[in-house]
């Protein structure tokens, strides 16, 4: 994806479902797990210390609307899957501060699972922990949007070339449903849809270098360079996606050629910070 200093595409599982805004009591609940509800019960107890420790859930800014119905076990996967995507698209807002007891509620779960995936959150540099209150979703500027940008093409561009020489072109030709599913998610608009099918495109390739710190980092840095910044438009317009969609294609089309010539024009422009 490229980066941008404007804002970029948010992210998302690609298993969600969205809620009915028309219907404004609708909450999406995340399915309780086998024994939940005598979890819950005892966490019952936690959840009033944690409101001791400040955890308001009043005075701060409406917490979003999860709009994802996530079918995997794991409450704080799905709870975090859902937090992300609020994050990309805008929905947790640069700046503000939201509790876990609150946003537990737009979830339908208790306080705990939402915590947790917070903390990871924090760990990820998403967020921060405001002691007493919750968690405030980190604010960024165009500085450092472009500082991430830098690292990326630092990281990912030298790769690409070397892969240019050295992978053959059956082997590339393997991403090409990768390459047109970042198209369709792109025709979608939906960014948090867009973002995934993205990252994984970025992350098929990296991986051919054979280098398993490679892509975990470079997928890091990928996934903090879509978090908007914050002053900006939450997310990129529907053309935008469907531009950045078509390069990952015809990078394919150059790899698969073996034009080095292009592919070395066409990787440079995908890594360009939009000013």
């Amino acid at each position: 994806m490229k980066p941008s200093t404007q804002g970029a595409a948010g992210t998302g599982t690609g298993r969600v479902r969205t809620a009915d805004a028309a219907d404004p009591a609708r909450s999406v609940r995340v399915p309780a797990r086998p024994g939940a509800a005598d979890t819950d019960r005892a966490r019952g107890a936690g959840e009033t210390v944690g409101a001791a420790r400040g955890e308001h859930t009043h005075s701060e800014p409406p917490s979003p609307r999860p709009r994802a119905l996530v079918q995997r076990s794991s409450v704080r996967g799905q709870v975090l899957d859902a937090l992300r995507t609020a994050l990309v698209s805008g929905e947790l807002r640069p700046g503000e501060v939201y509790s876990a007891p609150a946003l537990g509620e737009r979830f339908g779960v208790s306080a705990t699972p939402v915590r947790e995936a917070m903390q990871q959150l924090a760990l990820e540099g998403a967020v921060e922990v405001v002691p007493n209150r919750g968690f405030r979703v980190v604010e960024r500027g165009d500085r450092e949007l472009a500082e991430l940008a830098e690292v990326r093409a630092l990281i990912e561009v030298p790769v690409w070339l070397r892969l240019a020489r050295t992978v053959p072109a059956e082997r590339w030709a393997e991403l090409r449903p990768l390459a047109e599913a970042t198209v369709r998610a792109a025709s979608s608009g939906c960014p948090a849809t867009y973002a995934e099918a993205d990252r994984a495109f970025h992350r098929a390739v990296l991986a051919l270098a054979g280098n398993d710190q490679l892509v975990r980092i470079a997928g890091d840095l990928h996934r903090r360079a879509q978090w908007p910044p914050a002053g900006a438009p939450a997310v990129r317009g529907r053309a935008d996606l469907i531009a950045d969609a078509h390069e990952h294609t015809a990078l394919l089309d150059a790899l698969i050629a073996g034009d080095l010539a292009v592919v070395r024009a066409l990787v440079g422009e995908h890594f360009t910070v939009t000013p």
